[in-house]
This record gives structure tokens, sequence and C-alpha cells, in this order.
């Protein structure tokens, strides 16, 4: 086990020194792809996304896919180190793409190649090294999911502490439009679009949902962008505005979108409802062998390639969500040596029968 967890912490140097910005991370797949062919494992690659199953893959036998993304943000002007330079001081491996999530792709990928060759495994693992995460791209793990077959659930690897994120908030970007009409603002004229739009943005701000997810708990609506007006004497006829919707369990996209279009008076148009809240059951086999290795199940509010993925789901994966996007963006060392230790007997203690060959919440 030591030995995949150095191979890992190195080959996690070696991915943090070559830039993966999304829709850019060919370079990146390359190195995972020669990294995984060294090992002995076939590779399969569609764009920049590469996947692998186990040696003695078995139809017969239930999937279970490990995912995890490779490719990163820009780093952010406040960096006071180089972000490609993967340095390791005090226990910390510094660099862009460290926390999120090239702690929990490569720690997975550990976890596969030790099992790789295994014959008596009671299920399938499946690895996909996925790209276009951080902009929810059609070109990510979306692109291939329709190549995997059937999945009966799956992991994936974003910081979490290594707590198990058994749900996860969805996302609805709304872009809406409060109509007035022109006229001067010295006369009594017009109507004013931003006194209408204040109205519905209230409403935004205060609205509760009347459901509420036992795990995820209320839906968040955020009014984050607003436009209005031309010149300070012209009554604007038009307030537009933008919502950032943090959907749950409780209601599917399409529902809450609808509830909110019969509650304001302003035009709503979704940006896309494909970005949907994920879960898995509290009494599913994998979430029961986490906890009986003390492993702390809880509701995540980040959103993941979790959203895109029409099985059972748990997060889970080495470093803490605060530092992601973050200037210095670091995991430690520490975290990956335990993220593939707890991977690796998780999959242990782990067993599945026939009926896991479907997709089970």
């Amino acid at each position: 086990m030591k030995k995949q967890t150095k191979e890992a912490i190195q080959l996690l140097r070696k991915l943090i020194s070559i830039e993966s910005f999304s829709k850019h991370e060919n370079k990146t797949a390359d190195e995972i792809v020669v990294y995984l062919n060294e090992k002995g494992v076939v590779t399969n690659r569609v764009l920049n996304n590469v996947w692998a199953v186990n040696k003695y893959f078995d139809a017969n036998k239930p999937t279970i896919l490990l995912n995890s993304h490779h490719d990163t943000v820009k780093p952010n002007s406040k960096y006071t180190r180089d972000p490609f330079c993967p340095l390791v001081e005090d226990g910390k491996l510094y660099g862009l793409g460290s926390n999120d999530a090239g702690g929990a792709l490569v720690s997975l990928m550990a976890c596969f190649i030790y099992f790789y060759t295994r014959k008596n495994l009671t299920f399938n693992l499946l690895f996909a090294a996925s790209s276009e995460e951080e902009i929810s791209g059609a070109n990510g793990i979306e692109k291939i999911l329709p190549l995997l077959g059937t999945i009966s659930f799956g992991l994936v690897g974003e910081p979490t502490k290594m707590n198990m994120a058994i749900a996860e908030k969805g996302l609805v970007v709304l872009d809406c439009i409060a109509h007035g009409v022109a006229g001067h603002a010295a006369r009594e004229e017009g109507e004013n679009a931003i006194y209408k739009a204040i109205k519905d943005i209230e409403w935004f701000r205060t609205y509760k949902f009347p459901e509420v997810s036992q795990t995820l708990g209320e839906i968040k609506m955020t009014v984050s962008l607003l436009n209005a007006g031309s010149q300070h004497n012209i009554v604007p006829d038009s307030c537009s505005f933008t919502v950032d919707v943090r959907t749950t369990d409780a209601y599917s996209n399409n529902e809450t979108v609808e509830l909110i279009k019969k509650n304001v008076s302003c035009e709503v148009e979704p940006r896309s409802i494909r970005l949907n809240s994920s879960s898995i059951n509290f009494n599913h086999p994998i979430v029961q062998t986490g906890i009986s290795m003390g492993l702390f199940p809880y509701g995540s509010p980040t959103l993941s390639d979790q959203s895109l993925m029409n099985f059972p789901t748990l997060k889970m994966g080495p470093g803490d969500s605060a530092r992601s996007h973050t200037a210095d963006e670091f995991i430690f060392i520490q975290e990956i040596e335990k993220a593939v230790e707890v991977y690796i007997q998780l999959f242990e203690k782990l067993t599945l029968d026939k009926s896991f060959l479907f997709n089970l919440n």
C-alpha cells in the first residue's frame, strides 16, 4: 500500500506541473494514459476522458464507477507561488489542482490499480479520469457515460475531508427580466422596471420552499447579477438579473423552475436544468460499510459531476473543499496517504450480490 501511495503522490506532482484548464486537458490525459499503461492497465480514451476496467471484468457482476477529474480552473491573481510548481513544504503539496481534485484522482487511481488484477472481487471496478468538470462541460463525464455500460453506483472523488457526501445539491442558473415602460425621469411617465424587479428579487431573497430535504436542507436562491438603465434621466424599461439556485432532492430541477415561475412576474429562463441534485440511500452497502469504518455521512452544498450521473453516487475524497480555487492551493501529503488506505479498506470490506447489477438507491 505504501508503494501505491508514493507513486500516487509522484503522479500528482507531475500532473500539477502540466497546465490542464477545462477544455485543454489533453496533456494530463496523455500522462494518465502513460501511467496506467505502465502499470499494465488497458485504457480507453475519448477526447480528454480516460477510463479502464479491472482485468477480470465480469459482466455478471455489478460495476462500481471510480471517478474524478483532471481539469482545473485558472489560477487567481492572489497566487504567491508558481501554480504549476509542485513543491512540498511542511507536509503540504502546493500547486494548482492539488486539492481540487488531484488528490482524489490519484488516490482513486491507486485504489483501482491495487485491485486491478484481483480475481475474487464480488464487483467490477471502472476507473474514469474525466475532463471539463469545472465547467460542467458536455465533453467531460457526460460524453463517456453512454460508453461505460451499466453502472450500479459510483464513487466520485472530490475534497470532502474523507467524509461521505451521501447527497449533493444541484444547480439551476436563472436569467430573469422584469419589463417596464420607458419614460422621462422628470415627469410622471413610464413604469420603472427596476422597481418591478425589486419585488421579485425580494421574493427570491425570502421565499422558503415547502418541502425540505432531510440531507440537503432547504433550496438556496441567490441573486448574483443585476443590470438596468442606460442614463440617469430615463426610466428603464427593462431590468435583468441572474439567480443562482442550489436545488435539492425535494424537487426536480424542472419542478423548482416551474414553482418559481408561478411566484414571480418577471420572465424566467433557466440556462440548463441538467445539473440535478444527487444522492445515495443511507442504507446502501457502500454507505453502511463506510459508517462501520467511522466515516461521517453528510449532505454537500457544492456541485460535482455527480449531477450528470443517473445512478446512485457517493462523493468522498482527500482535501478540503474550502481550499478549492484559492490562491496557493495545497493538499497535505498525509491526506493522500489516508485516502488511499481508506479507499482500499472500503472495497476490501464491501460485498455486493447480483441485485446490484441494477441501479438501486
